[in-house]
Formats: structure tokens, sequence, C-alpha cells
């Protein structure tokens, strides 16, 4: 998948005069590539349009000018997008009340090693994660995942760890906006 690069970038003025516009428009992309794994785990898969929405987003909030400071913000966002043959995607683990969630997340500890991807051909493909984000007695609610499917688009998303067993299959929709990700060069 291809990176965002530094031409695509507007100053945040010029951003703001076309933010309704391109946010109306990225919320629609994001839509597609929106997966939940039951009730508890939202898949979100990234493709240059969003990390170039986000960067525009961090640049906005927070009057990023530098351009040593804007080339951060595309670097650091660009590794959530997958390489060659990879999707990329951001997973929230989301529960009800923040003592639900802290409990949830020791039980869950080693969640991403358990996390896969299935193919039409029966292969499960294991995440591939962030060795920075890993914590000795507890998991954060945010993981970045990579999925390395050799291009092939998923049909399905699902964990097999012993406190999180379940599957869910990808709609059309779902199928062919990431089968557009794996494509774009």
């Amino acid at each position: 998948m291809r990176p965002v690069e530094r031409c695509e970038i507007v100053d945040y003025v010029t951003y703001e005069e076309q933010r309704s516009a391109i946010r109306e428009q990225v919320l629609r992309v994001k839509e597609s590539r929106r997966i939940h794994v039951g009730d508890h785990l939202t898949f979100l898969f990234e493709n240059a349009e969003t990390v170039c929405y986000q960067v525009q987003e961090m640049m906005r909030a927070e009057k990023i000018v530098k351009e040593s400071d804007i080339q951060h913000e595309i670097n650091t966002y660009n590794e959530l997008l997958g390489s060659e043959g990879e999707l990329g995607c951001v997973l929230l683990i989301e529960y009800a009340s923040p003592e639900e969630r802290d409990v949830q997340l020791r039980k869950l500890l080693g969640l991403p090693e358990k996390l896969y991807t299935l193919l039409e051909d029966g292969r499960r493909i294991p995440a591939k994660l962030d060795a920075r984000q890993i914590g000795d007695d507890r998991l954060s609610s945010v993981q970045y995942l990579k999925f390395d499917t050799g291009g092939a688009t998923p049909v399905a998303l699902g964990s097999d760890h012993p406190h999180l067993t379940l599957e869910a299959h990808l709609s059309p929709e779902q199928r062919q906006a990431l089968t557009e990700d794996l494509t774009t060069a």
C-alpha cells in the first residue's frame, strides 16, 4: 500500500477551508473499513486516504507548521499502513466502563498473538503486532496490527484467545474495500 507523501498534505488553514468536504468523504471511506468482531473488538483498516486525513487533523488540532514536525506526523501515521500484500489496522478493544475495561484487558493479555484473518482458501493469517505496545500485566485498549495476506483479500477476522473466541465474516462491501487497498500501489 502506498504511503502518504508530503505533497499530499496542505497547511492547516487551507485544510480548515476544505475540512467539511474532506471529512465527509473520509467517513464514507472508513465506513467499509470498520469491522466489528463481537461486541468488544473493532478493527479500523487504514489506507492512504484515512492516514492523510489523520495527519491533517493532527496538524489542525496542534497548529503544526514546522516542516520537520509535519514530516514526523506523516512518518508516524504511515506506520499504520501495510507494506505490499499487507493490511494495516488499528484495533479498538471496547468495554462500557473503565472498571470492566481494566479487568478485561488483564484477562486478554496476549490477545494480539491470537488474532487472525481468514482467507478464502481457509488459511489463517496471524496478526503482526507492534512490539512497542506489549505490556507486562495488561493489554492496551488500542493496538496497531498488520496482516500479511500476500495480497489476498480476507473473508473473516477472528480471535482464538481462551477468553475471547469468535469470528466475524466480512460483508461484500468490506471485502471490496480491502481488495482496493491491497491493489493500490
